[in-house]
């Protein structure tokens, strides 16, 4: 009896087994059959079923918050990162999705799924979640990656930007996107006569928009300065971002709609421009131990004298592809020497001489070269 029983357990788990593999085949057929016919409209007006949006929208939500299990937040409340992000969001985001001055534009607005409001739609996400989104884009939205994968530094700024973004009225978001910096009577609008109309543009709507006509790094310093800087340092880095051997997903997209006549003007503008006197940032003025780094190096680490390629005390035979030192941002500082240590940075030809250089570095010895530089003149 019971030997009949399994053997009839057995059999109809055969029949289910072998319907299984049948009705596989079958729905094989029938995804093919409606591939090949084309009878499923792929056109973006038509819309989405609302089961489709439903089921499509919970599948993205449960792949972010399961792939942000653990993630670790920085601080996001300094307004630089705040200025940073703002200034990328003007640029790149605010064409698809809108801000608090411009309505979200028609062509976006008609895009299939239709881009957010992110105004309201980040009040929705966790800032791990927000980081995860803008740093991998998302499958058959139009919604991009970052452009520079590994650059999480200029991500964590988006992030705490959109943070603030929701709160927003227009004249702050114009303040804090930087298209309230113009070219003004700041500057005499025959100073950027010289350069080629491309490169006036660049300048005036690009560069300032961040690093301020007078090239000084704008409010908080938020960005690097350019015055002063070496002309060819200049144009050679923007050369780097727009091939991409320097890496940035802010920079990389700006210069590539430069020539290099224009990137050698800007860099030309900035060189003219004078440079900031040096100031102490976080009570470091003059730190004794980035001090002797910088002028004597490391020898028991083999670490050179940074002054020997980078100042501040003239050089002729320096090499001019070599940037200035003296009087920019600490913080911009600490933020190469950890992208060189991680050879995440990129840059011109010369930038794998500080691989090895900056891997020699502990923090602290960062946070002090850093510091004493930011404490100088030029």
């Amino acid at each position: 009896m019971i030997e009949r029983l399994r053997a009839w357990m057995r059999e109809k788990v055969k029949q289910l087994l072998v319907a299984a593999a049948v009705l596989a085949v079958l729905g094989i057929f029938g995804a093919l059959f409606v591939m090949i016919s084309g009878i499923v409209p792929i056109k973006a007006s038509s819309g989405h079923w609302s089961i489709t949006e439903a089921f499509l929208q919970f599948a993205k939500r449960r792949s972010v918050a399961t792939h942000t299990v653990g993630m670790k937040v920085p601080p996001l409340d300094e307004e630089r990162l705040v200025l940073q992000g703002g200034g990328q969001y003007g640029f790149a985001c605010e064409p698809c999705h809108g801000s608090p001055s411009i309505q979200q534009p028609r062509i976006a607005a008609s895009m299939l799924p239709k881009p957010p409001d992110l105004r309201r739609s980040v009040l929705t996400y966790g800032p791990e979640e927000l980081f995860y989104i803008v740093k991998h884009g998302i499958k058959l939205t139009g919604m991009p990656a970052w452009p520079a994968g590994h650059r999480d530094d200029e991500v964590w700024a988006m992030v705490a930007f959109l943070q603030r973004l929701p709160s927003l009225e227009a004249q702050a978001y114009e303040e804090l996107t930087g298209r309230a910096r113009t070219i003004d009577d700041a500057v005499p609008l025959e100073e950027l006569l010289g350069p080629t109309p491309l490169a006036r543009k660049a300048i005036g709507e690009n560069c300032a928009r961040c690093h301020g006509v007078d090239g000084l790094g704008g409010p908080a310093g938020a960005f690097p300065k350019l015055a002063g800087q070496r002309a060819e340092y200049l144009a050679a880095s923007l050369e780097a971002y727009a091939r991409g051997a320097r890496h940035s997903g802010v920079m990389e997209p700006i210069a590539a709609r430069l020539g290099l006549d224009d990137m050698r003007a800007i860099g030309e503008y900035y060189a003219r421009r004078p440079a900031a006197g040096g100031h102490a940032e976080h009570g470091h003025r003059g730190d004794p131990e980035g001090r002797r780094i910088a002028e004597e190096g490391i020898p028991a680490q083999l670490i050179p004298a940074c002054s020997e390629c980078h100042g501040p005390a003239p050089a002729p035979e320096r090499n001019a592809n070599y940037p200035l030192l003296a009087g920019q941002h600490a913080w911009y500082l600490e933020s190469q020497l950890r992208l060189f240590r991680q050879k995440g940075r990129g840059g011109t030809r010369y930038h794998e001489i500080m691989h090895k250089i900056a891997g020699q570095l502990s923090d602290e010895q960062v946070r002090a070269v850093a510091a004493y530089y930011a404490s100088i003149q030029q």
